[in-house]
């Protein structure tokens, strides 16, 4: 058998020869021997072992797969209430449009559950849609830098962790401001890391479109979840994404599409906005033109579902949706909400599914 020496093998493997003795002592590389009592030598053809390191930030694998950003306003805690108006199963409808797709969490149910014949997603948010795209593109480039960063972060104390963290996301609001298409992954895989370790998972905004959040404080956050991002990267590869406003879905739905709207919501107080994390309003002008696209989409023969905020929540004498979807069949549901700055405030409010089926 053919042995090299262990600052061989760090060459050839990448790794420090520091490294290197530490797996041998570990006795984690087959066949390694200890000679002249203090030097290794290791089989020529041995394997570099796992990196027990990154196991450790691995969860465990769950069925299907679920979405890779934390999202205000998310739906995941709806979807059971939601997956009730799924009109897959009858064969009729086998295309799905989620023009406000936000954190995907209705997206990856409805991709989890259903192989459709086409699936269309957008959004205004472009560095959002870049994620989705670089995930569905190059997820092995993402995988990589979101590897390093994870490497990068997690062993550091509060200080150094917060260094690195302001100086990510001075490199992201660089790129965003830049807007090129080929630094999209390095973008994307940034967005990824912010919202895995800034306060709250927010995405947040300022006027002149500066991603501000702070820190947040998470022992040991999972910031790179391989299985998760090849399993969505797999279940998209088909699907359209688009960034844009939801009227351009409108050369994609047709009487075989299920239409999932979920707009930014109407702010229930003057403290509370679900619309931070564009730089632009989504106000009730907005939502009346929404309205009247769900009534044109309806004319169509698609099915659709809207959610909104309910304002009889706060008011009980506020009517605005109630008379824009006049036409259309309004259910409220309950989530766990936070209405308003104030921490008291989180509780379960009232929320409104619109269908018009």
């Amino acid at each position: 058998m053919n042995y090299i020496s262990a600052k061989e093998a760090a060459e050839k493997w990448g790794i420090s020869q520091r490294r290197v003795l530490k797996l041998c002592a570990e006795k984690r590389i087959n066949n390694a021997e200890m000679v002249s009592g203090s030097m290794w030598i290791i089989p020529a053809d041995a394997e570099k072992p796992a990196d027990a390191r990154s196991l450790r930030y691995v969860e465990q694998a769950r069925p299907g797969v679920r979405p890779f950003l934390k999202w205000v306003g998310g739906k995941g805690q709806l979807l059971h209430e939601l997956a009730k108006y799924y009109p897959f199963k009858d064969g009729d409808f086998t295309k799905y449009a989620e023009p406000f797709v936000g954190g995907g969490a209705v997206l990856f149910d409805v991709l989890n559950n259903y192989d459709l014949e086409a699936v269309y997603i957008s959004d205004m948010n472009r560095e959002l849609i870049g994620a989705y795209q670089s995930i569905r593109d190059n997820v092995e480039e993402m995988i990589s830098l979101l590897n390093e960063y994870q490497e990068n972060y997690i062993p550091y104390e509060q200080e150094k962790r917060k260094a690195y963290y302001m100086k990510k996301r001075a490199r992201f609001n660089e790129l965003k401001l830049q807007g090129d298409e080929s630094n999209r992954v390095e973008s994307a895989s940034i967005l990824i890391f912010l919202n895995k370790t800034c306060f709250n998972g927010l995405y947040r905004v300022n006027k002149k479109g500066a991603y501000n959040v702070p820190m947040g404080v998470y022992k040991r956050p999972l910031i790179c979840d391989e299985n998760n991002l090849r399993g969505i990267s797999r279940k998209l590869q088909n699907v359209e994404i688009v960034c844009g406003d939801y009227r351009q879905s409108r050369d994609f739905i047709d009487q075989h599409t299920f239409v999932y709207f979920d707009p930014p919501y109407r702010p229930l107080t003057t403290t509370s906005s679900f619309t931070s994390y564009t730089s632009d309003c989504f106000d009730d002008e907005d939502q009346i033109g929404l309205a009247k696209f769900v009534d044109e989409m309806t004319a169509r023969g698609a099915k659709v579902v809207v959610s909104n905020s309910d304002p009889k929540n706060t008011n009980e004498q506020d009517t605005f949706f109630d008379e824009i979807y006049a036409a259309h069949n309004i259910k409220r549901v309950f989530a766990n909400r936070m209405i308003n700055s104030k921490g008291t405030a989180r509780g379960k409010i009232s929320e409104l599914l619109i269908s018009n089926f």
